[in-house]
């Protein structure tokens, strides 16, 4: 079982960037295959990116393509996101996700098994 902190979120314009971090626990972290979800109000979740276990694979959900960057870094246990060029439409929650089981690449499909407990991340026009 893997525990997950999510920080870095926070209040941010428009055009402006954010680096979310999510720390794992536990001794296994290269054998998750690691993801990011987010929940706007009155929405339901969404899959914004995914990242391989070993070869750092990436997916992305088309409305982030070109300003998020997700990266992972085993040795710390730790997987970023990088999000550039904000909107007010990615205002949400963000989560982050582990999965040991399948791949990164259906991840937006068949639901992570862990989840951590979300951070906000606030748009301002």
């Amino acid at each position: 079982q893997v525990q997950l902190v999510e920080s870095g979120g926070g209040l941010v314009q428009a055009g402006g960037s954010l680096r979310l971090s999510c720390a794992a626990s536990g001794r296994t972290f290269s054998s998750y295959a690691m993801g990011w979800f987010r929940q706007a109000p009155g929405k339901e979740r969404e899959f914004v990116a995914a990242i391989s276990r070993s070869v750092g694979r990436t997916y992305y959900v088309d409305s982030v393509k070109g300003r998020f960057t997700i990266s992972r870094d085993n040795a710390k246990n730790t997987v970023y996101l990088q999000m550039n060029s904000l909107k007010p439409e990615d205002t949400a929650v963000y989560f982050c996700a582990a999965e040991q089981s399948t791949s990164a690449q259906t991840m937006g499909v068949i639901p992570p098994d862990y989840w951590g407990q979300g951070t906000q991340v606030t748009v301002s026009s």
